[in-house]
């Protein structure tokens, strides 16, 4: 494997997909009003699919549906200075169609945040890239 900068090292395709699926807690990056929006989401994989489910007529919903958009999840132990980090980039669909809708409800889906939750937004993983970071102590 490459190593992207001191102390970290580029994950293939593969070990993308195994730590999202380890995750659960991302944040999707839109954009909303034309400006960067930034809003951390629940989450889980549907083969090479995100799935995040939204409030009906929320901002989210609204901005993100039909436009590319940026999912970023990520795992970091600040004591021992050890993590990882998988960025997505693809575009983002809402799901309208009652067979998906009632299959992506049996999905363990599960909001971190109160509210309800009834619009499914997918993101089809278009662009895949992560990073695993070591610190290492030059002192030894």
């Amino acid at each position: 494997m490459k190593l992207d900068s001191p102390g970290s090292r580029a994950l293939s395709r593969q070990e993308c997909r195994e730590l999202l699926s380890t995750a659960g807690i991302g944040r999707i990056v839109f954009t909303d009003r034309a400006l960067p929006a930034v809003q951390p989401v629940a989450f889980c994989l549907d083969g090479a699919d995100i799935v995040i489910r939204v409030m009906a007529g929320s901002k989210l919903a609204t901005a993100a549906s039909g436009t590319v958009v940026a999912f970023e999840a990520d795992e970091f132990d600040v004591a021992t200075r050890t993590g990882w980090s998988v960025t997505v980039v693809g575009h983002a669909r809402a799901v309208y169609a009652p067979e998906e809708i009632l299959r992506l409800e049996g999905l363990p889906l599960a909001p971190w945040s109160p509210g309800g939750r009834d619009y499914f937004i997918t993101i089809r993983t278009e662009q895949i890239s992560g990073l695993r970071v070591r610190h290492e102590d030059p002192l030894g």
